[in-house]
């Protein structure tokens, strides 16, 4: 009988659960979860969103986004303004907070990548990093 960590997939669930728990101790303080931050890194790459819209990139529940929105504009990191096409519908952009808070993140999950991958040496910790996207890009096309 093999044990657990014979098995790829399991030991890649278990180092995003360790990956996610780093990476959520330094998003607790901040009164976040890693959905927050999913949908902060989405709106960076975009002039704006429709909530449905990020329900459906995010793959979360269109009442779960109402929640994470409402939650950012609490803290200042988006707001919702009229979609410039349909004055009816509303739109979801980061702020300048929101930019600034994910400068901050980009040091913090740096910290959590290297820790996770202290037992690597620097070809081994780029090899590694190649793979897994060359994995994940072909999972989402």
């Amino acid at each position: 009988m093999r044990g657990l960590h014979a098995d790829t997939g399991y030991l890649l669930y278990r180092l995003g659960l360790r990956s996610g728990q780093l990476f959520n101790a330094f998003l607790q303080k901040e009164g976040l979860r890693l959905r927050h931050y999913a949908l902060l890194r989405f709106l960076a790459t975009s002039e704006g969103a429709l909530q449905r819209e990020l329900s459906t990139r995010l793959g979360y529940d269109p009442s779960a986004i109402v929640g994470l929105v409402d939650d950012l504009e609490k803290l200042g990191f988006a707001e919702r303004r009229p979609a410039p096409d349909d004055r009816r519908s509303r739109i979801v952009v980061l702020t300048g907070d929101g930019r600034a808070f994910l400068r901050d993140t980009d040091e913090a999950g740096l910290r959590a990548t290297n820790e996770l991958l202290d037992p690597l040496d620097p070809a081994e910790r780029e090899t590694l990093h190649v793979l897994l996207r060359r994995i994940a890009e072909d999972g989402l096309s």
